[in-house]
């Protein structure tokens, strides 16, 4: 298998993950199956439409390989059905799923992230540190951004659970393997990839968060 075919094949598993997350999203906040495979499209091919942006590849590879597009509708749409129809049994655990959201969202971010960095070494960009890092976070956190956008809430990457941070480790792991021909290319991706999904999780299971402000500035009315 060639890197092409090996970067196809994890970008259609992101693609499935992260429309998993979108379309869970979607339950979540009770929107109809059109809305939930909006959502799970989105969140799906959002950061690599933002990828293609930055890197002048128009129109978007979204739009020029509809396959990515076609798996998360199809994907979407599945999810939204297997809730529909097992109805209440499923309604009594969401919060179970909560916890399903957040491993697919981690498995997405690492297969995009890495896959955005390649994206920009492909363009030419192979000696451009910041931008190849700075390329593969967005297309990493794009749709998920979009996804929370969308639902109403707080985008995740700006309040909780280390999540661009991991992106920004696992992307600066893959453009120095890279770059400086450290390793292969296989292993780099597997380094890069692994080292944001295990951020991840570990955030989310020791509840890692970035410093914050805690005091409460909104000022009461008079």
């Amino acid at each position: 298998m060639n890197l092409d075919t090996l970067f196809f094949a994890l970008e259609i598993v992101g693609t499935v993950f992260f429309a998993i997350s979108g379309a869970i999203t979607a339950v979540q906040k009770k929107l109809d199956i059109l809305g939930t495979v909006v959502l799970g499209l989105v969140t799906a091919v959002g950061g690599g439409i933002f990828r293609d942006i930055i890197l002048g590849y128009l129109p978007p590879a979204a739009f020029r390989k509809p396959v990515y597009s076609i798996t998360a509708v199809i994907v979407s749409a599945a999810v939204f059905a297997a809730v529909y129809f097992a109805g209440t049994e499923i309604e009594h655990h969401m919060d179970r799923y909560s916890l399903i959201i957040n491993i697919f969202d981690a498995v997405g971010l690492a297969i995009f992230t890495v896959g955005g960095v390649e994206w920009a070494h492909n363009c030419g960009f192979l000696n451009g540190t910041y931008l190849c890092v700075f390329v593969g976070t967005v297309t990493g956190v794009g749709g998920g951004v979009l996804r929370d956008l969308m639902a109403g809430k707080i985008p995740v990457i700006l309040s909780k659970r280390i999540y661009a941070l991991a992106a920004i480790i696992g992307a600066l792991i893959y453009q120095l393997l890279t770059e400086y021909k450290v390793t292969g290319n296989v292993t780099a991706i597997v380094i890069g990839a692994f080292s944001i999904w295990v951020i991840r999780l570990l955030s989310m299971a020791f509840r890692w968060n970035l410093p914050r402000i805690k005091k409460d500035f909104t000022e009461s009315g008079s």
